[in-house]
């Protein structure tokens, strides 16, 4: 079964899976190995790791669509990627879904946001009318090659003239054609065990670790339908979190052993770029 069919058919199942954030190979390399079933290629984390910037529309096509390339070869799971607005209008979302296809990716996330969009959870958001947030969405469904492709539409409505408003949004999407709906940023849980009862297709719902919607288990949401529960920052927070840690202990210390626990062990390290592998070719080809 290819990438994307996998993709489907896990959104369908409707169980709460899982998808951490990835921002480069290697963290990517190691959501995979950890066992998860697919991976969130996330443009604040690109924007944040990448740039050293926050997620307020920073990011362009070609950085995301070489991310994603790098990431492809990198794992094997389907792949979801953060789009943002498609970096444009209508025939640029068509450009924007040809590029990601060919780049790789298994899932295209578009978003409503006016451009340059920011960060779901940040304040001051605003939306393009729903007419213009449908064409982009309709332009993403007619521009992919593989039917098998699909385009996630998110609407970050709820912020701007709420809730309802949302649900509507979402419900336009799915008529557009929106294989996977992704409302954003609710701020109450009777909000979030409403969704699925109110949109017929397969729903993500994002945990923002530190952000505007309350963090339920992922068992929990997958029983209220949710078929894909996302952390798309919860590496890049773990990983600079333990960067600062042993850091501060270098600092202070002058020196980090790598008994210390605040390393990952110089074998392991290589063990996840593939060392061992690259090794074997090596003696092969000499």
């Amino acid at each position: 079964m290819s990438t994307r069919k996998q993709l489907k058919s896990l959104a369908q199942a409707r169980r709460g899976l899982i998808v951490p954030g990835a921002f480069n190979a290697l963290s990517a390399r190691v959501i995979e190995d950890l066992g998860f079933k697919a991976i969130y290629i996330t443009g604040a984390g690109v924007t944040n790791m990448w740039f050293g910037m926050p997620d307020q529309g920073f990011m362009g096509l070609a950085e995301i669509a070489d991310h994603t390339a790098r990431i492809r070869d990198a794992v094997s799971v389907p792949l979801l990627v953060d789009a943002d607005t498609g970096f444009g209008n209508a025939l640029n979302v068509r450009h924007t879904v040809r590029t990601l296809e060919r780049a790789g990716a298994d899932c295209i996330q578009f978003e409503d946001q006016v451009a340059p969009k920011r960060c779901g959870h940040f304040s001051g958001k605003e939306v393009i009318s729903t007419e213009e947030a449908v064409s982009k969405i309709k332009a993403a469904v007619d521009a992919r090659q593989d039917q098998d492709l699909l385009i996630m539409a998110r609407t970050d409505a709820a912020a701007v003239h709420g809730f309802e408003a949302a649900v509507e949004r979402a419900q336009k999407f799915a008529e557009a054609g929106a294989d996977i709906l992704f409302v954003e940023a609710v701020t109450k849980e009777e909000e979030v065990r409403a969704l699925p009862k109110r949109l017929d297709r397969p729903q993500l719902m994002n945990m923002v670790i530190g952000g505007k919607t309350p963090i339920f288990n992922a068992t929990e949401l997958g029983e209220l339908g949710y078929g894909i529960v996302l952390y798309a920052n919860a590496a890049l927070q773990g990983a600079v979190a333990g960067m600062q840690k042993a850091l501060t202990v270098l600092r202070d210390e002058k020196e980090v052993q790598e008994s210390s626990g605040l390393v990952t062990p110089f074998a392991e390290r290589q063990r996840l770029v593939g060392k061992p592998e690259w090794d074997a070719l090596e003696k092969r080809y000499t």
